[in-house]
C-alpha cells in the first residue's frame, strides 16, 4: 500500500483534487471517504460527480437518508452514505458488491462497513486544517492505483506551471494504448487538450534482442508526436499547435481543433469528408519527404516502415485472433506457411512508392473543419507512429476504416477519388498503387484482427471485439486481388473467416 499527503488551502482546492481524481477513475474503483462531520466529504463527492458528469449544476443531493443515490453518468457512480447503517450486512440489501462490479463507487462513513470494502479501496481521509477552509487529505492506496494517483496531480502540476493554473479538467478519451486525453476548460470554452502520455517501458525480448515496440517502430514517448505536428503543420496540413510540452513526462498542451467528425449522427459515413481525407492524402503524398525532424534540443527522424515491422505486425493474427476465431491456435506448420507467404508478399512491395505513412488515419483521428478549405478542412490529430513506408497504407486506412463500415462501392469510389487527384498532381503508377493497396488492406486488416483479440485478452477492453465481423469482410475483399491468391487460400483453408468459436458476440 502507498500514502500520501496533501495540503489544501481552501474549499476550491478540494474541489480541484476531486476533478483531478475524477479523470483518472476507471470502472471497479471504490473511494471510501473518512473524516468528522463537516469535514468536507460531501463537498469532494459532489465536486467529483459533477466533474465526471460535466456539469457543474448537477444537482447531487446528499444520500444521508436515502443511503445510496445513483448516476449514470461517463461512468456509472454509486454514492453511499453509511452514517445511518447499524450493520454492515445491510450493505447486501443496498446492492453495494452489485454498484462495485459494474462502476464506481463513492463511499461516506466508510468505516461503518466492516470488512465489505475491496482490498483495492482508496481511502481518503480528510481533516480540517490550520485556517477555516483549508484541509489535509491523506490517500491510501494500493501501489499501481497512487501511481495513478501521482500521474494525475503531476498533470495538475504542469498545467499550473504552463499558464493554466486553475483550470478545469473533463476526461474526453482514452484510446487502445496508454494515452489519455482530456478536454481543459476555462470560462466555458475548451480551446485546449492536454495529451498525457507517459513513456512505455520496453516490453519482453521477442525476436532479435529487440521488444515488439522496436521491431514495430512504436512511439515510446512523446518525442514523435511533437516533431510531426510541427512538420504537417509547416507544410499546410491542419495538425494541433502546441502550446506547452513536458518531454520527459510525457505531457502536452495541444490546440483542440474541434469535435466533428467524418460520420454523421446515426453513425454512418459522410462520403464528402472522407473524400476530403483521401484527397490530403494525395497532398501529402506529393510533398517532399521530411528529413530530421526538430523536437526540443534533438532531432527526430522517421523510421522506415520496414520488413520487419510488417512482418511481426502480420503474426498478430497467428498469435492472438486465430485461436479466438476457430478454438484452436495454428499448427506449427500452419504458422511457418503464414510467415513464409507473407514475407513474399511484402518483399514484392520493393521498390514501391514509399511517404509518410501516418499509421491511424480512420475516423476516430481526423476532425472536419467545414469552415476552412482544401488540406485546412481537416483536422488530424494521431501521427505519432508515422513511418516512411507504402503510401497505400494510410489509403488503405480510411477507405477500410477499422470502427465504421465503408461498403465497397462507396470505398471504390473513395479509391478513384484519390487516383484521380494523384493523376492531377504529377506522374503516378496507377496499377502498382492498386497492387500495393489490396496488399496493405490484407495488411492493416490482419493486424487488427490480431489487435482486437489481444486487446480484449491480455488488455481488458472487450469491445473492440465488436470490429471483428467488419475486419473480415475488409481482409476478405483485399485477398481478391489475383496477386493474394495464394494468401487467400491459406485464410480459408485455416478458417480465418470461420463462423467463430468465441467471437465478438459475446462483446
Amino acid at each position: 500500500m502507498g500514502e500520501r499527503l496533501l495540503h489544501l488551502a481552501d474549499q476550491r482546492a478540494t474541489e480541484r483534487l476531486a476533478e483531478d481524481i475524477a479523470v483518472m477513475l476507471r470502472n471497479g474503483d471504490v473511494l471510501a471517504l473518512s473524516g468528522e462531520l463537516g469535514a468536507g466529504k460531501s463537498t469532494f463527492a459532489r465536486a467529483l460527480i459533477r466533474a465526471v458528469a460535466d456539469d457543474p449544476d448537477l444537482d447531487v443531493p446528499s444520500p444521508t437518508f436515502t443511503l445510496v443515490q445513483s448516476y449514470e453518468l461517463r461512468l456509472t457512480i454509486a454514492h453511499f452514505d453509511l452514517y445511518r447503517i447499524t450493520d454492515p450486512d445491510e450493505l447486501a440489501e443496498l446492492g453495494f458488491d452489485e454498484a462495485v462490479a459494474t462502476g464506481v463507487v463513492l463511499v461516506e462513513w466508510p468505516e461503518r462497513a466492516g470488512n465489505m470494502l475491496p482490498e483495492r479501496a482508496i481511502h481518503l481521509t480528510i481533516a480540517e486544517g490550520e485556517t477555516a477552509d483549508a484541509r489535509t487529505v491523506h490517500i491510501r492506496a494500493p501501489d499501481q492505483t497512487i501511481a495513478r494517483i501521482d500521474r494525475t496531480l503531476a498533470a495538475r502540476a504542469f498545467l499550473d506551471a504552463s499558464g493554466f493554473k486553475g483550470v478545469q479538467r473533463r476526461f474526453l478519451l482514452g484510446d487502445a494504448s496508454s494515452r489519455a486525453y482530456e478536454r481543459l476548460v476555462a470560462d466555458g470554452a475548451s480551446p485546449f487538450i492536454l495529451m498525457n502520455a507517459p513513456a512505455q517501458p520496453d516490453g519482453p525480448i521477442i525476436r532479435d534482442g529487440k521488444p515488439y515496440s522496436r521491431i514495430a517502430h512504436l512511439a515510446e514517448d512523446v518525442r514523435p508526436f511533437v516533431a510531426m505536428a510541427k512538420w504537417l503543420k509547416s507544410k499546410g496540413f491542419s495538425a494541433p499547435d502546441i502550446r506547452a510540452d513536458d518531454l520527459e513526462q510525457g505531457f502536452l498542451i495541444v490546440e483542440n481543433l474541434g469535435s466533428e467528425g467524418l460520420l454523421d449522427p446515426s453513425g454512418a459515413p459522410i462520403e464528402e469528408r472522407y473524400t476530403a481525407a483521401v484527397e490530403a492524402l494525395a497532398q501529402l503524398h506529393v510533398t517532399p519527404v521530411p528529413g530530421a525532424l526538430p523536437v526540443g534540443s534533438e532531432t527526430y527522424h522517421l523510421p522506415a516502415y520496414d520488413l520487419g515491422a510488417m512482418q511481426i505486425e502480420v503474426e498478430l493474427l497467428v498469435d492472438w485472433y486465430l485461436a479466438h476465431e476457430r478454438g484452436t491456435p495454428p499448427s506449427a506448420t500452419e504458422r511457418e506457411d503464414y510467415i513464409t507467404l507473407w514475407r513474399q508478399a511484402v518483399a514484392s512491395l520493393e521498390g514501391s512508392e514509399a511517404h509518410v505513412v501516418l499509421r491511424d488515419y480512420h475516423s476516430p483521428n481526423l476532425i472536419w473543419r467545414g469552415d476552412r478549405e482544401r488540406v485546412d478542412r481537416l483536422g488530424i490529430i494521431d501521427f505519432q507512429d508515422a513511418m516512411l513506408g507504402p503510401t497505400a497504407y494510410d489509403v488503405a486506412s480510411i477507405v477500410q476504416d477499422a470502427r465504421v463500415t465503408i461498403e465497397q462501392p462507396m470505398a471504390d469510389r473513395l479509391v478513384a477519388a484519390y487516383v484521380a487527384a494523384r493523376h492531377g498532381l504529377g506522374p503516378f503508377d496507377e496499377p502498382a498503387f492498386r497492387r500495393a493497396l489490396a496488399l496493405m488492406q490484407a495488411q492493416r486488416g490482419s493486424k487488427i484482427l490480431g489487435i482486437f483479440v489481444r486487446l480484449k485478452q491480455r488488455d481488458g477492453k472487450p469491445g473492440y471485439l465488436r470490429h471483428l465481423p467488419r475486419m473480415r469482410s475488409y481482409v476478405a475483399e483485399a485477398l481478391r486481388h489475383p496477386d493474394l491468391a495464394e494468401l487467400r487460400s491459406w485464410y480459408e483453408t485455416a478458417g480465418v473467416f470461420g463462423s467463430g468459436a468465441g467471437d465478438d458476440r459475446q462483446a
